[in-house]
């Protein structure tokens, strides 16, 4: 049964994947949210033999959850996807009151210790990347900063005077500052200099600027065309917006850097399974072992519960927690 949701403007749309991606918009989520919840939402109605979703409910949603268990053996956390993607086709989008929601069970993601590179396994792989994918993954290493906070860094967010990154809208929406490594001074003027060059080449060739968030756009219209604005990181050539179709200039793409990644990892002969998102961990450990408090790794890193931050101090507890093994002591037998 519908619930009415005065708060929400009516839909334009008629189909019910477009109206899954207008209400997203409406609610300002990021591209990739918008594409995960349109799968999920699409894979929901297509396990159900494309049934129209006002037709189906609590035991359609249980059974389609407990076959990407069961059958699909999904993560915990790619379970917990799906369901945020329904939740939110079905409160936002269809405006079904959803009682029978509170009743599935969500899954417990298990606790697991991230992969943690040592300083020395750090520098090889840096050894096998070029260009900007190595002063990125150094941007990475030395400031804790998620990939796609790296990627999307505007020439104003590097303040040089202060030593200081500004990370905007990181996760949850929440804007955080962040140490700019003095070694990484150089090698970041020279990636200005070399983004000045295309930004140069934009506006003699009149293209459309980059992208605005939220409603900045329509406030600001030529702030997109602006220097202060331009990406850190920019992309070589130009793409088209998928929600516009307006043609400029993306920042690079994170499967870009994370293919090269993952061949500087091989290269260096790492056996662990080390992605970009493992620079962030290494650098939440090597700030613990120097001796930098939880708090202040927890703002830099932008984690809303110091219990997020806490799992690295059992990184830190090396060898179980200190205790000497017996095999150790034990006396050499000729």
């Amino acid at each position: 049964m519908k619930s009415g949701t005065p708060s929400l403007p009516p839909l334009q749309s008629t189909k019910v994947l477009d109206q899954l991606r207008e209400r997203i918009r409406y609610f300002h989520y990021s591209i990739r949210t918008e594409e995960i919840y349109v799968y999920w939402v699409k894979s929901f109605i297509r396990f159900h033999r494309l049934r129209h979703p006002l037709a189906m409910g609590g035991p359609e949603v249980e059974a389609f959850l407990s076959w990407l268990a069961t059958t699909k053996h999904v993560a915990a956390s790619t379970h917990k996807q799906a369901l945020s993607a329904l939740l939110f086709f079905y409160g936002k989008v269809l405006g079904v009151n959803l009682p029978w929601m509170a009743e599935i069970g969500r899954p417990r993601t298990p606790r697991r210790l991230p992969v943690v590179l040592s300083p020395e396994e750090v520098a090889r792989i840096l050894c096998f990347l070029d260009g900007e994918h190595r002063l990125l993954a150094q941007l990475l290493y030395g400031t804790g900063m998620r990939i796609n906070e790296g990627l999307q860094l505007r020439v104003k967010d590097l303040d040089f005077d202060h030593g200081a990154i500004i990370v905007r809208e990181g996760k949850g929406g929440k804007d955080r500052v962040v140490m700019l490594p003095q070694r990484l001074v150089p090698d970041l003027r020279r990636q200005l200099v070399r983004a000045h060059l295309l930004w140069q080449a934009d506006q003699d060739a009149g293209h459309g600027g980059v992208f605005m968030p939220d409603a900045l756009e329509r406030k600001y219209p030529r702030a997109g065309y602006s220097w202060a604005w331009f990406w850190v990181f920019p992309q070589a050539t130009h793409a088209t917006d998928p929600r516009t179709g307006v043609v400029r200039r993306h920042h690079l793409y994170d499967q870009t850097f994370q293919r090269a990644f993952k061949r500087a990892v091989s290269l260096a002969g790492i056996s662990k399974p080390a992605t970009p998102h493992t620079l962030r961990h290494s650098f939440a450990t090597q700030v613990l072992k120097a001796g930098y408090d939880i708090r202040s790794v927890q703002e830099l890193l932008g984690h809303s519960n110091v219990e997020t931050t806490m799992i690295y101090t059992h990184v830190l507890k090396i060898a179980g927690r200190g205790v000497r093994s017996p095999m150790d002591s034990l006396p050499e037998v000729e």
